[in-house]
């Protein structure tokens, strides 16, 4: 009876140890989010204690799931491998391997009689020999069916761990599933606002320096190696000659390589270059081992010096992708053999289309200012046109004025030879009738006369032309080129006729008497302007000029005269009849004289 509950109290008291223990993981577990090694040691001390072993590890594979990591460890001893830096390849036949490989429990009650000790593996050996262990243990820690890690214990001595306690390291194994979980959830959101902070702060950065994407370059790379734990990183460009991809940015200010690469950039032509390589190929590059590369590949003389100064081991890069091409290329490098993950990829992708964005924005803003440059000058030039144009309207003719501006030009303005077609016409009665009429129909009939005459005066071309009460003179060819000035002036002239003829129709019922002549002369004279400050005019001398005067002062009512090289420059194109030479005031030689009979 005492001994049934001496054993009761006994399996009572091993059931409270064993809650104690799982409330302590648990506690453990709570309080450790950021860093599973806590809970470990709280798993391995509790296992070794309940299970009576001297020794505990707790190792962790890799995401390759090619070697682990001792991660913790519970005893004395343990003199051949170190906590964080001991790394074993998953493919061999020590106990941890072989557990997870399989993802099964495994044990071994005595190392002594074993294959690997007796063919002197040298951790096995060191595990007997050095350590004292003879009895092992192996539980795998399971995800999803397959083993992350495993949980070893040992003793100094041979005895097997019975059914019981191997459940029970069952048990905490899978609470070291749940603390490594949590901290690689934890870690995974973390991470996440790391990346989204950095993905804000670069956004921010591009925003503040439209102008230049050094800036941009640098927050990139600085955070890229900070996100993906890569001790060197750089950022390389094609140059504008497209022949070599330059370092544009890089992580550290000066080292050995990176003083190497600015002095030696890649050449586009080098089928060695993995940094080409992937500008070429416009995919994401991935280099586990670059010291294993090397023995077999031909690498540039920039990877080897890489290697050579700096170590590097596992090299990533991401091409910067615009359009259909690469124009550069996001370098990750690690000093120890360690593959970058997924997500470090897709950050740097993200990080390579933000620097191409930025180098766009610097080509656009740089555009846009040079063309509101060229925008301001142009608005600049504008409206010194527009103020010298007005300047000159206020004491040019407007047609005169026009073409000054039109061909950017003051000298057309200097005195200088032409040949023009020069016309003179006015009212005939004219003096009569302002001695008889009232004021109010002098002004009237004047303002009628020039506003129909220079309708006509447009419309045929006329360049310039000055008035004085009812005289008009007009040049034709100069400052406003004219196909045929002689022949423009007689079609100005016999429009003039019929529409003077109207209007003197309609005055004579008024009981106003008032007539209409013309003359014109073709020939060279000397044009430009004459006047003092605010107040010239644009107008011709010469001979020429004296003719067509006189011919207009000789031209009777309703009459065109015309001097003998207008009528032969027109000769064909109307009707004309000779008035015989005569003798013009100021000229030499008589003129002969040509009067307009018809179209």
């Amino acid at each position: 009876m005492t001994t049934d509950l001496e054993s009761v109290n006994a399996e009572v008291a091993i059931l409270r140890e064993r809650e104690a223990a799982m409330r302590e993981i648990l506690q453990a577990i709570s309080a450790s989010r950021t860093d599973s090694g806590p809970v470990f040691e709280t798993i391995l001390k509790n296992a070794a204690r309940l299970s009576g072993a001297p020794l505990a590890n707790l190792v962790i594979l890799n995401d390759m799931r090619s070697h682990w990591t001792l991660e913790a460890h519970f005893g004395e001893g343990l003199r051949h491998l170190t906590v964080g830096k001991t790394t074993r390849l998953l493919d061999s036949k020590l106990v941890p391997a072989v557990s997870m490989r399989t993802a099964s429990i495994v044990q071994v009650e005595d190392l002594v009689d074993t294959d690997l000790y007796r063919q002197g593996d040298p951790g096995r050996v060191a595990m007997v020999e050095v350590e004292g262990m003879r009895t092992i243990l192996g539980v795998p820690l399971l995800l999803d069916g397959e083993a992350i890690g495993c949980i070893t214990l040992f003793r100094r001595e041979v005895k097997a761990f019975t059914q019981d306690e191997i459940e029970l390291v069952v048990t905490f194994a899978a609470q070291a599933v749940i603390a490594v979980e949590n901290v690689r959830q934890f870690r995974e959101v973390q991470e996440r606002l790391m990346r989204e902070k950095a993905n804000r702060e670069i956004l921010e950065v591009i925003s503040l320096n439209p102008d230049n994407e050094q800036p941009v370059f640098d927050a990139i790379i600085n955070r890229a190696a900070k996100l993906c734990r890569a001790p060197h990183a750089g950022l390389l460009l094609r140059d504008a000659d497209d022949r070599h991809l330059i370092l544009a940015a890089a992580n550290v200010e000066q080292s050995g390589y990176v003083d190497f690469l600015r002095a030696n950039p890649h050449s586009m032509k080098d089928e060695t270059s993995l940094s080409v390589e992937a500008v070429r190929s416009m995919e994401v590059r991935q280099y586990p081992d670059i010291e294993a590369l090397a023995e077999g590949t031909a690498i540039s003389n920039q990877l080897k010096n890489t290697w050579k100064l700096e170590r590097m081991r596992t090299l990533l890069y991401v091409p910067l992708i615009k359009g259909d091409r690469a124009i550069g290329v996001i370098a990750l490098y690690r000093l120890h053999v360690e593959e970058f993950s997924n997500d470090d990829i897709e950050i740097l992708k993200l990080f390579a289309a933000q620097a191409v964005i930025a180098i766009d924005n610097v080509r656009q803003f740089k555009e846009l200012e040079n063309l509101n440059a060229e925008l301001g000058d142009r608005v600049k030039s504008q409206v010194g046109e527009l103020e010298r144009l007005g300047r000159l309207k206020r004491f040019l003719p407007s047609a005169v004025a026009d073409a000054v501006v039109s061909a950017g030009d003051d000298s057309m303005l200097s005195s200088h030879r032409a040949l023009i077609a020069t016309l003179f016409c006015d009212m005939r009665g004219f003096t009569a009738f302002c001695e008889a009429a009232e004021p109010e129909e002098t002004i009237e009939i004047l303002q009628t006369y020039h506003q129909e005459m220079s309708e006509l005066i447009d419309q045929y071309g006329g360049g310039v032309d000055q008035r004085a009460g009812d005289g008009i003179m007009i040049i034709f060819n100069d400052p406003i080129p004219c196909d045929d000035p002689a022949g423009c002036a007689v079609q100005l002239a016999l429009a003039m006729r019929a529409k003077m003829r109207e209007l003197c129709a309609k005055w004579r019922k008024l009981g106003h008497r008032l007539g209409f002549g013309v003359g014109i002369s073709f020939g060279y004279a000397t044009v430009g302007i004459v006047g003092s400050a605010g107040r010239y005019d644009y107008t011709a001398s010469g001979t020429s000029i004296n003719t067509a005067a006189r011919l207009c002062d000789m031209a009777a009512n309703d009459e065109i005269l015309i001097s003998p090289r207008t009528w032969a420059a027109v000769e064909g194109a109307i009707q004309a009849e000779s008035r015989g030479e005569v003798e013009m005031k100021g000229i030499r030689e008589p003129v002969e004289v040509f009067a307009v009979v018809a179209d």
